[in-house]
């Protein structure tokens, strides 16, 4: 870019390359909107205001012109698509850069998976940036397919990665343990993402003391409010399971509304295609009574000063020509998205050509059968049971009576009580995790899928163990996926051959595959929105209370294994 040609045009010296007349413009510093012209050169935003020349003038006719919206937080992979589908799939939306964090595919791939996903967003209009994955595995509390460590993170510091993404080993940051400490000094002066669900008090102080600069785990106003007033931005968070926007929202204020941001962090590519991504938050901020320009802001310039960029996130001199034409905020959606000086999509349609997708990895599940059971020796009849709620990834530690036929604790569908099993799947060891789960409502049948946060162990529950094994199995032919068996014959089946995690296929292919396992789930009787969501989170053993991974029952609080059987240790 000549930035001697950029001041011509904003002087007005010479035409810009594009001029948007006659719209509105959503101005984010101020608050309001202003009837102005935008001259676009050579990619970036040359003046806004009265009197510019162009050599192309697109006439908007009072329609609204906003900064392209940011996602905050995002972990891609959780869309079961590559990234370039995932591009065709947000871009149209208006969005045009997320901040993402890799570290679904870098639990399963460490850096290969990394490079993977930026290379296959190169070829899109999508901005795809990413933080550096902090917590490669999570914890010590299950088994992953490789480890990031301190070097690591140096090496995708040195390499343009933005900042660190979100540090979820929040009981070893609060404790000072050195391997987590050089893991965050290694991006001093940079973006350093938190995460430290329901954390409070003397902790909250240790974690926020420790660097870190946001959280997006907040699920009541009340958490929101200890985590603004310790220092921390907040990233208000509407995934496909998670849903916390409108709890949080009546925090929001004139006030404070600078230290909020929108983000989805995992959105699958059925709602990401029916109902949009960040657009959406803003259409549901603003039903719930926040000022359309605030919205426009949590999704833009908030985004953009966390992150500190400062080349984006605003229509203003200078900036990156990433837009959105719109024709009302109120129901705010793009009729036109703009990025980098061009028009990229327009009326919910991607207009750039598919790329060449890179070759994408493959191979990486792998299960030793015959070392597999799923039986359950009967040491009790008390049980500790994962109590899942829809709409919120944190579980209840429930302790229940169980079901026992022949020596063995069984599933008790009846009781909604089902049995839960992770198996390792990177190394072939046969290690099974096992345990119960109450809320997912299977009367019969099961659900199994090689996506488990974050460890993305095989994960499965189900009504009886022949399901179970169906369902784990056909996964596992299929070199990862999503599955719903009954009787032991596999119902429907999502395949997610990339890494176990992402569909090589187009994204309308992919959504209509996810919606026919979902059919199929509702049919053996979940009344959850997204039991497969549900199903990959409850093995995410950095999120509170009780989950399940492959080395067994993780109490989070204690952040320890915990026995099957109440009361033994």
């Amino acid at each position: 870019m000549s930035t001697t040609r950029l001041l011509a045009v904003a002087r007005g010296d010479e035409p810009a390359d594009v001029l948007l007349a006659g719209g509105r413009v959503v101005d984010v510093f101020a608050g309001d909107v202003v009837e102005a012209d935008v001259a676009i050169a050579e990619g970036r935003i040359a003046g806004v205001g009265p009197n510019y020349r162009a050599h192309d003038v697109r006439r908007l006719d009072g329609r609204f012109v906003c900064p392209g919206l940011i996602d905050a937080h995002v972990h891609v992979e959780s869309a079961l698509i590559t990234p370039a589908e995932f591009a065709a799939v947000v871009v149209p939306h208006g969005v045009t850069a997320v901040v993402s964090d890799p570290h679904e595919i870098a639990n399963v791939l460490g850096l290969a998976g990394v490079r993977f996903m930026r290379d296959s967003a190169a070829g899109t209009p999508l901005t795809m940036l990413v933080n550096a994955s902090s917590c490669v595995p999570a914890t010590g509390l299950a088994t992953a397919g490789a480890a990031i460590e301190a070097d690591d993170l140096r090496e995708l510091r040195d390499a343009g990665a933005l900042g660190l993404a979100e540090m979820m080993d929040f009981p070893a940051v609060v404790a000072g343990e050195p391997r987590v400490l050089r893991k965050i000094e290694v991006f001093e002066g940079r973006p350093r993402d938190g995460h430290c669900p329901q954390l409070a008090g003397p902790a909250l102080n240790a974690y926020a003391a420790a660097g870190l600069e946001s959280d997006h785990e907040c699920t009541t106003a009340e958490e929101a409010l200890d985590k603004l007033r310790a220092g921390l931005v907040v990233f208000i968070r509407e995934g496909s399971l998670a849903r916390d926007l409108q709890r949080l929202l009546p925090l929001v204020t004139p006030r404070n509304e600078r230290r909020f941001c929108f983000c989805t962090d995992d959105r699958h590519v059925d709602d990401l295609l029916d109902d949009g991504s960040v657009d959406r938050m803003v259409r549901l901020a603003v039903a719930n009574g926040m000022d359309p320009p605030t919205a426009v802001r949590l999704a833009t310039l908030n985004v953009a000063e966390h992150f500190r960029l400062r080349d984006r996130g605003a229509i203003a001199p200078g900036r990156v020509a990433d837009l959105v034409v719109a024709d009302d905020l109120e129901d705010f959606r793009a009729r036109e998205v703009w990025a980098a000086g061009r028009v990229v999509a327009r009326d919910g349609r991607a207009l750039w050509p598919a790329p060449g997708d890179v070759e994408p990895p493959r191979d990486t599940v792998r299960v030793d059968w015959p070392r597999v059971t799923l039986g359950i020796p009967a040491a009790g009849r008390r049980v500790r049971v994962i109590g899942v709620m829809d709409g919120r990834l944190r579980t209840e530690c429930l302790v229940e009576e169980c079901r026992i036929e022949d020596g063995r604790a069984v599933a008790d569908p009846g009781r909604d009580l089902l049995k839960a099993a992770v198996i390792e799947r990177h190394r072939g060891s046969g290690r099974v995790g096992l345990g119960f789960v109450r809320g997912f409502g299977l009367r019969r049948g099961a659900l199994a899928g090689t996506i488990s946060h974050d460890h993305h162990n095989l994960i499965v529950v189900g009504a009886d163990d022949d399901s179970m094994l169906a369902a784990a199995r056909a996964v596992a032919a299929a070199q990862g996926g999503l599955a719903a068996a009954e009787d032991g014959r596999v119902l429907e089946l999502l395949p997610l051959p990339v890494a176990g995690l992402m569909s090589d296929r187009p994204h309308g292919e992919v959504a209509e595959r996810l919606r026919a396992v979902l059919r199929a789930a509702s049919g053996l009787g979940s009344a959850l929105r997204d039991p497969f969501t549900m199903l990959s989170f409850i093995g995410l053993e950095v999120i509170p209370r009780l989950k399940l991974t492959d080395r067994g029952l993780v109490d989070v609080d204690r952040m320890q294994v915990v026995d099957l059987f109440a009361g033994e240790n």
